[in-house]
């Protein structure tokens, strides 16, 4: 069968083997061909930088933010929009070719870094994409990489956004994806490159979370409305914390409120925005509602990052993109790192709409971040010694459509009482408004904030390690149950795996893009395994940790 596409990146892959036809997530083939040939030519400009580091040579900055910007835009559900798309691959041309005129020499190039845009732009990425690479291991080892360096590269552009670089960061990033383009490296040379992915997706996670506290405080406990006021409302929804500060300043004094959703929930445990009076709640679920939800908010929708779901026609035209974001036919607020964006259109709009339809009442709790839980570490080492907590489980990732992701609710009403939910990402929304109840006062759900948070979930976990001084992190009672979706799930397993974290449980599905030989590396070496039932489950976490 000729394929009009093939994509496999996101855990909703149809057949879980690829989407050929359409994406799943709704990408068309010819904006998914833009996105193979924005990644083929970010991996050319990646590998003229690394050379130029080998001669000693500065790289811009901005060029390594132009290669974090185009890994995010090619994220599952962040970006529709051809046209713009394509307007990245003519900006990474343009600054490829200024970088080779600085090289000394440019004998060892690989294609990727000297083609010049020449050509069919179509029939060039039918060449250039995933299935180019015949080896079945050796493609499925690039893949994950290059999935792992998009996830880090997602949180290397919020970091940047707060103006926090690390070019040792961004020359790790460039130098992977030109690896990806080396014919000579072996598959051994490869599982090596993945777990170094890791090591640098925790300082990627790292620098995040820095350039966050920093800008806006340590995330402390908070309890967020979930219902709604009478003022006309924009709904904010993705993970950029500057994006929803600009707004919040420009919606002062205007009668327009600002709700979270999604992702964007945890910005309401920063203490930063604790002083905006009209930044009112939490609007809706995970972001696969958000076709109903966005309908009945009636105000206009913000999205500053991925994932935007193709909207329905009642709502189109109040939906507005920015950053990497995109979609055809909406409108985009434009603005680059360090620029004061200019949301007066977005504010224009609202005015003009009712008030939000109220789709739930009541107050969700979060908040737990590492800085928090250490402010707790006295209560919940007590809790553990005594035998009140028996078990910590690491819920954290993605949701998703698939009527099987219920499994995680089913799990986490079915955990033992004396057992704590550690989470992160969307994937909360499966259990968060659930009365699992508390043990001593220490809430049985502890949400340490976005899937960029995931970072405090490691330093929970090696502090923990420390409190009661054991040399192996496995030695701790955590259970691993995590679900994934997208990218940026991919690199906390791989900073997960490269901490040494063994025996994670990943869910529903293991990703289509692991070849069978590849998934038994990391089956031999990590334990990684996917999900079962939920009976069966929680008989293996809890004789396999007892």
């Amino acid at each position: 069968m000729d394929q009009k596409m093939f994509c496999y990146q996101c855990q909703e892959t149809a057949g879980c083997k690829g989407c050929t036809v359409a994406g799943v997530c709704g990408k068309q083939p010819d904006v998914a061909a833009m996105q193979d040939l924005l990644v083929y030519v970010t991996k050319g400009i990646s590998a003229v930088a690394t050379i130029l580091r080998k001669e000693g040579k500065a790289v811009p900055a901005e060029v390594n933010h132009l290669i974090t910007f185009n890994m995010f835009t090619t994220i599952t559900n962040a970006n529709f929009d051809k046209e713009s798309i394509e307007g990245r691959i003519r900006a990474t041309l343009d600054a490829k070719e200024n970088l080779l005129g600085q090289l000394n020499s440019t004998e060892n190039l690989p294609e990727a870094a000297r083609w010049d845009g020449s050509g069919d732009w179509e029939e060039k990425a039918k060449m250039v994409g995933v299935l180019s690479t015949k080896d079945e291991d050796i493609r499925s080892l690039r893949e994950l990489i290059t999935y792992g360096v998009k996830g880090l590269s997602a949180y290397t552009k919020h970091a940047n956004t707060l103006l926090q670089d690390d070019e040792e960061v961004d020359a790790f990033i460039q130098r992977a994806l030109a690896a990806t383009l080396d014919d000579g490296l072996s598959a051994e040379d490869l599982v090596a490159l993945t777990l170094e992915t890791g090591k640098y997706g925790v300082s990627g996670m790292a620098l995040l979370d820095k350039a966050n506290t920093t800008a806006y405080g340590d995330p402390e406990i908070t309890k967020v409305k979930i219902g709604v006021g009478k003022n006309p409302g924009i709904l904010v929804s993705g993970h950029d914390l500057r994006d929803l500060e600009m707004l919040l300043e420009q919606t002062q004094g205007t009668g327009v409120d600002v709700y979270t959703h999604s992702e964007m929930l945890p910005a309401h445990y920063y203490p930063a925005f604790k002083k905006y009076p009209h930044f009112v709640g939490n609007y809706g679920n995970a972001w696969w509602k958000q076709k109903e939800e966005f309908e009945s908010f009636n105000g206009p929708i913000l999205m500053t990052t991925n994932c935007i779901v193709p909207p329905k026609d009642s709502y189109k035209d109040r939906l507005y993109t920015t950053g990497a974001t995109g979609y055809p036919g909406c409108r985009h607020i434009p603005g680059e790192i360090g620029e004061k964006k200019d949301f007066s259109v977005i504010i224009d709009h609202a005015k003009k709409c009712p008030p939000p339809v109220e789709i739930e009442t009541g107050e969700i709790v979060g908040g737990f971040a590492h800085a928090q839980v250490f402010a707790l570490a006295d209560k919940v080492v007590d809790a553990v010694k005594s035998g009140a907590i028996k078990k910590f489980v690491v819920m954290a990732g993605c949701d998703g459509r698939m009527k099987s992701r219920s499994y995680y609710t089913d799990f986490a009403k079915a955990l033992p009482k004396d057992t704590v939910i550690l989470t992160a990402g969307c994937a909360k929304y499966r259990y968060n408004k659930l009365s699992l109840g508390d043990i001593g006062g220490i809430p049985r759900v502890l949400d340490a904030g976005q899937c960029n948070d995931s970072y405090s979930l490691a330093v929970i976990a090696l502090k923990l390690k420390e409190i009661f001084g054991l040399e192996d992190i496995n030695q701790l009672p955590i259970i691993y149950n995590i679900a994934w979706y997208e990218q940026k799930a991919v690199i906390v397993l791989l900073a997960l795996l490269s901490l040494g974290v063994q025996n994670i449980h990943l869910g529903p599905t293991l990703p289509a893009f692991l070849s069978p030989n590849v998934a038994k590396v990391l089956v031999d070496k990590f334990g990684i395994s996917g999900i079962g039932t939920v009976e069966d489950d929680l008989k293996l976490f809890f004789d396999e940790i007892a």
